[in-house]
Parts: C-alpha cells; sequence; structure tokens
C-alpha cells in the first residue's frame, strides 16, 4: 500500500449524513460526501495484510462473510489513496455492475471480514465504493458501451431486480440480444419499489443506470407478467435460453393463526413500501394511492432492512407514534465469543430509521449505539391483534421471552409470565422476509423445486431441470442479500452464454 501505516495513524471516519429532522421532511438521500482528501486517508486504512478476507465472499455460520461478488478491494483502496479515480473505477467495474446500488444499499459484508476489524474498526470500504463510482457519473467516465459485434442468439430475463439486471448487462456485453420483462410498470424491481427513494434515489440513481443499459441494448419490457400475460412456454419458444430471475416475493405470515390477524390495518411491509415509492414517483403522492401512517400509532413487527425502512417511511408521513418489536434478543455492543472474525459481526447497530425516530419522538442526542428514545423492543412476541369493533385494528397485546431457558421439545425461548402488554396499533405492518418465488412460471413449466419451494438449479451452474432455462438469485438461494443477487446474475449470464456458445469469456 502507498501508506502502510495508514491504519496506524488515521482513525475511521464515515460520511456526514443530514440531520435527522431535516431529512424527514422530504424523500431525498440522506448521505453527504466526503471531501476528496478524507476518502483518500481512509483509503490508506487499507493495510498490507497479506491475505485479504474483504473479497473472498462466502457463507461462514449461514452469514456472507466477505464481498459474495469478489470485489477488488485492496486495489481501489490503493488507487483512491493515490488519486487514481479513473483506474479505481475501472476495476470496481470488473466484478461488479452496479456499485453505486452495492454503495447504498449493501451492509457490507467486506467491512465484517476486514482483517483490521480483528481489533480496530474496519476499513470503510462501502463509502469509498460508493464515492468512487459517484465520482465516476459526476465526471462522466460512465458511458453506454455496447457489443462491437451480436452472436443472433436471443435471452429472455424474466424479473429486473439486481439479479435480473446484472444478468442481462452481462449477457448483452457477449453480444447476445437480451430482452428483460418486469411485471411492474417500472424496471428495477427491488431496487426501485423495494427499497425507499430516501436510501436510493430511483431517478438520479437507479434509473440512470437502466438509461445506459438501454442505450447498450437491452430491451426492456414492463407491465407484463410471465405466466400471467404472458406463457412462459412462449419465451422458450421465441427465444433461445430464459433465465429466471423473478425473486423471493412471497412474503412470511407467522401471525396467520393469530387472533386478529383479519383486521383492517394490518399489512406486509412489502406493500407499504411499494406503494408509498409508486405515489411518490407517479404524483410526489398527490393521488393518495399509498398506505398513509399520518397521524397513526405505527407497531412494525421485524427488525431487518426492510423493519428499519417501514420506520423511515412511517416517519417522513407523519406517524403519530411507533414501535418496532424483535423477538431476538438484544445484540451485544461487541462481537460475542462464539461470533469470532471473520463471520458478520452480530452486533447492536443504529440504522438511520432509528436515529431519525429517536430524534423525532424525544430531539434525542445519538450517543454511539445507544439511543435515549429506541424504537425498537427486543425479546417480544405478538400474541393478540385487538379490534374496535368495527373491523378495524386498535392494538395489539404482547408478551416477553426469555432466550435463556429454551422449552424441551419447543421454541427456544420461555414467555414470562405476567408480561403482557397492550400497545395503541392503528397500523402493524409484517417485515418478516420472504417464503420463496411465486409459483406460476414453475406450474407451468414443471420446474422442479427444493423443500423450500425454491427453484431447483446448482449454484454454480444454475441450470434448471428444463434445458435452456436458468435460475439465478432469491428465486433460486432464497432471500438474501442484493450482493448476492449480482453474484448470482452475473454466473448465471456466465453459464447461460457457455451454454449458448460451447464456451465463455464472461467471469
Amino acid at each position: 500500500m502507498g501508506d502502510p501505516r495508514g491504519f496506524m495513524t488515521v482513525e475511521r471516519e464515515t460520511p456526514r449524513e443530514r440531520a435527522p429532522l431535516e431529512r424527514l421532511g422530504d424523500w431525498d438521500e440522506f448521505h453527504i460526501h466526503m471531501p476528496v482528501v478524507d476518502l483518500q486517508a481512509q483509503g490508506s486504512r487499507c493495510m498490507d495484510c497479506g491475505v485479504p478476507f474483504c473479497h473472498t465472499g462466502g457463507m461462514i455460520a449461514n452469514m456472507a462473510s466477505g464481498c459474495p461478488i469478489n470485489n477488488l478491494i485492496p486495489e481501489w483502496n490503493d488507487l483512491v489513496y493515490r488519486g487514481r479515480w479513473e483506474e479505481a473505477l475501472d476495476r470496481l467495474h470488473k466484478t461488479n455492475n452496479f456499485p453505486e446500488f452495492t454503495g447504498r444499499v449493501c451492509p457490507a459484508p467486506c467491512e465484517g471480514a476486514c482483517v483490521l476489524g480483528i481489533n480496530e474498526p474496519p476499513v470503510t470500504i462501502k463509502n469509498i465504493e460508493c464515492s468512487i463510482v459517484d465520482k465516476g457519473w459526476e465526471e462522466g467516465w460512465i458511458t453506454p458501451a455496447p457489443p462491437q459485434t451480436r452472436t443472433g442468439k436471443r435471452v429472455a430475463v424474466v424479473g429486473s431486480g439486481p439479479a435480473g439486471l446484472s444478468c442481462a448487462a452481462q449477457l448483452n456485453s457477449a453480444g447476445h440480444d437480451v430482452t428483460v420483462y418486469e411485471r411492474a410498470d417500472r424496471i428495477g424491481g427491488l431496487l426501485m419499489y423495494g427499497i425507499p427513494n430516501m436510501k436510493l434515489e430511483k431517478k438520479a440513481v437507479v434509473q440512470r443506470r437502466i438509461d445506459v443499459m438501454a442505450a447498450e441494448g437491452v430491451k426492456f419490457v414492463t407491465g407484463v407478467a410471465i405466466g400471467q400475460d404472458l406463457p412462459a412456454k412462449k419465451l422458450m419458444d421465441d427465444f433461445d435460453a430464459v433465465v429466471l430471475c423473478v425473486g423471493a416475493t412471497k412474503p412470511n405470515d407467522f401471525f396467520a393463526r393469530t387472533p386478529g390477524r383479519d383486521l383492517n390495518g394490518i399489512h406486509f411491509a412489502m406493500e407499504f413500501l411499494t406503494k408509498n415509492t409508486k405515489s411518490l414517483l407517479d404524483s410526489n403522492h398527490a393521488d393518495g394511492q399509498y398506505i398513509s401512517a399520518k397521524d397513526k400509532h405505527v407497531v412494525v413487527i421485524g427488525g431487518g432492512d426492510t423493519g428499519t425502512d417501514c420506520i423511515g417511511t412511517s416517519l417522513r408521513q407523519g406517524c403519530k407514534s411507533l414501535v418496532t418489536f424483535e423477538i431476538v434478543p438484544q445484540p451485544p455492543d461487541e462481537r460475542a465469543a462464539n461470533n469470532p472474525w471473520p463471520q458478520w459481526p452480530k452486533v447492536l447497530r443504529v440504522d438511520y430509521g432509528h436515529a431519525e425516530a429517536a430524534h423525532r419522538f424525544d430531539y434525542a442526542e445519538v450517543n454511539g449505539k445507544h439511543l435515549k428514545h429506541d424504537p425498537r423492543e427486543f425479546a417480544i412476541q405478538t400474541s393478540e391483534f385487538v379490534g374496535d369493533g368495527n373491523g378495524n385494528l386498535k392494538a395489539l397485546t404482547t408478551v416477553r421471552v426469555d432466550w435463556s431457558k429454551p422449552q424441551d421439545n419447543g421454541p427456544p425461548f420461555t414467555v414470562v409470565e405476567d408480561s403482557e402488554q397492550e400497545w395503541p396499533a392503528d397500523l402493524v405492518f409484517l417485515a418478516l422476509g420472504f417464503s420463496g418465488p411465486e409459483q406460476a412460471i414453475a406450474d407451468e413449466l414443471g420446474l422442479e423445486t427444493d423443500r423450500r419451494s425454491n427453484f431447483e438449479a446448482e449454484y454454480g451452474k444454475y441450470a434448471s431441470s428444463i434445458d435452456g432455462v436458468f435460475a439465478a438469485g432469491d428465486c433460486r438461494r432464497g432471500q438474501s442479500l442484493v450482493v448476492w443477487a449480482i453474484n448470482e446474475g452475473r454466473e448465471a449470464a456466465r453459464e447461460c452464454d457457455r451454454y449458448l456458445m460451447g464456451s465463455t469469456k464472461l467471469p
């Protein structure tokens, strides 16, 4: 590295954010870019560690460790430190078609596996990645690059989320004629409608990349649900290969048998987030075609990224109160002994929505990882949804759970006696993950599925049980990270290219 002592002399710094109470008044992104000199200093913290784990993505203890798309992190950290930004962008694009997406929404398993992170705060990999690509757009270095020749082969990609887009980009670069089918009215899938605008701007960031892909020759068809509006068998007749990247969109409903589940006011998180973003993009919310949390008591059940996005969206809509329930215990401040490096560190984090809630309800100052008003309640289970007598939700009841007392042949926790509590609730958003892909295409084609209903296709090969049909992303592996979807889309493109041409030069 250019500065072999940088990790010893420079402390970790992350970008400033717009003040929480300010950003709650709009739907714009809230991060502020760091000055170039500060970014170069952060790049110098990347050690000459000998065996970097940051870019060797894999699964350890059922969690991502390192970068699943094998980003060349030490290389572009060093190039940023030296001020060679265009070269850094080139190295970034070698492995990642959409660094402006991952640089904003990825939880950064690369940082969890950073060697420096064994005993010091890790390198700010995610921020440097985002800064490289944003500078590339600002400088005009990112322009359409259509293939010089075409193969004459036609490929249909079903689904335009991160797996579908990365697959289409790679297949197009190999010279194939690629058509992407999307059932929504806009391209982007999860990137467009599943992630709120303040976290990932749609027009300025997502649509910008889609426009470049279109200029490179990728064809996009919206408003067509394969298996419903257009038979999947029609694609097999019209195209030389089909790649299914339809995601895992069947939401989990662990409360199906909970009393009061059918009351008005209980929604799956993705319904709430999708309608809000669509209305924002269509009319700046003037059409009223969204679920409004204004002046309502909101409860979010589920504490992952989707739950946090429900928090941030509800706050911007003007909710009266907000609390989020997690059945798991509160994570520790530091790695536990059974969670060693380079596993993903299971520690308490304050995400953007948590900090905003703290400021919104009592103007609290955020103190490290602890908030004066934290919207999260840990080790808590919903036992009943309470109605108002007219079919509408008015409250819910909970009990506390003790994970130190697992039950024999039962749950890994025990309900705490006399812990029942009632919470006011006009709206409940269920952010409980997804059980698998919808089955219309699999049923029509007779695709083999695994025990979790995912499309059966071996990782690394992606060939389904039907010749010429491939599967990648969440519909194959189950609900996962955007970066894993990009990984699988790229690799599925490689195997599809090999199927079409007999060999491949795609990575």
